[in-house]
């Protein structure tokens, strides 16, 4: 990989993109405390796993599905079956919107049979991960017949750098998360559903006004992820829009005043 600032020293929370294709997996590691956000499809849990061991895990404190589509939540039983788990957060569903789909019953069985904690994400719910501080930011409603507007968002603070990630919320989750008044202004984006133009509304990004940018999607994916439309709006905060598709797993370092960036392509 190569570093494309100086390394940081001292205190320090790490932020890898991992390069799960078409699909989201996001791990954020301080001293020993580490979560893993979602793991892409199932045919990715391999990789997800190896890279997790690679960096010397054996238990995530915290992991979080965002939401139950399976670019997101489609390994998470192998996740389950492969780590010591201290608590596992989703989105409360509404029973409507509960899918019956083979990968999310796998998940929930993987999850009883090694009886790990289950919980829902509450609202304003803060998380110490080590240095820095998780608040769980998404959804905001109970109901929304749009597994996407569901996800979990969460705001990551540590020292003056903050990172957002809001999974594949859509603008309507998007308008909640600024109209709920919490802080959105953050220096690292990681662009709403991969880049889509259903998400990263210009009023969403005026809140959160970003210095960095990550886009996870797969090269020449169906979906034509990232939208040109989306990335003339990125443009308009930074230049530094760091794409998986194009430079592999991407890793943020923070040391709470400045960041490192490698990626694993140029």
């Amino acid at each position: 990989m190569n570093n494309s600032q100086p390394a940081v020293t001292g205190d320090k929370i790490t932020v890898h993109y991992i390069d799960v294709g078409q699909g989201d997996s996001i791990l954020i590691t301080s001293g020993d405390v580490n979560m893993l956000i979602d793991c892409g499809e199932k045919s990715e849990s391999a990789k997800v796993i190896n890279y997790l061991n690679n960096c010397g895990i054996q238990k995530l404190d915290y992991a979080i599905g965002t939401h139950p589509h399976s670019d997101h939540m489609g390994g998470m039983s192998e996740i389950v079956k492969a780590f010591d788990i201290g608590e596992f957060i989703i989105p409360e569903l509404h029973s409507s919107d509960t899918p019956n789909t083979a990968y999310y019953e796998k998940f929930l069985d993987a999850i009883a049979e090694k009886k790990v904690k289950l919980s829902y994400a509450k609202l304003g719910r803060k998380i110490n991960i080590g240095s820095a501080e998780a608040e769980i930011i998404a959804p905001n409603s109970p109901d929304y017949g749009n597994l996407n507007n569901y996800s979990v968002g969460i705001f990551l603070k540590h020292g003056n750098n903050s990172f957002i990630f809001t999974g594949d919320a859509e603008k309507q989750a998007e308008k909640e998360m600024i109209d709920a008044g919490v802080t959105l202004d953050a220096d690292v984006y990681k662009a709403g559903h991969h880049g889509s133009d259903t998400s990263s509304s210009v009023e969403f990004l005026e809140a959160v006004s970003p210095k960095y940018v990550v886009i996870s999607c797969r090269e020449g994916n169906s979906y034509g992820h990232p939208k040109d439309i989306t990335l003339e709006n990125l443009s308009k905060y930074t230049d530094k829009i760091y794409r998986t598709d194009l430079q592999g797993t991407i890793i943020f370092e923070s040391d709470g005043n400045n960041y490192a960036v490698k990626t694993e392509r140029n």
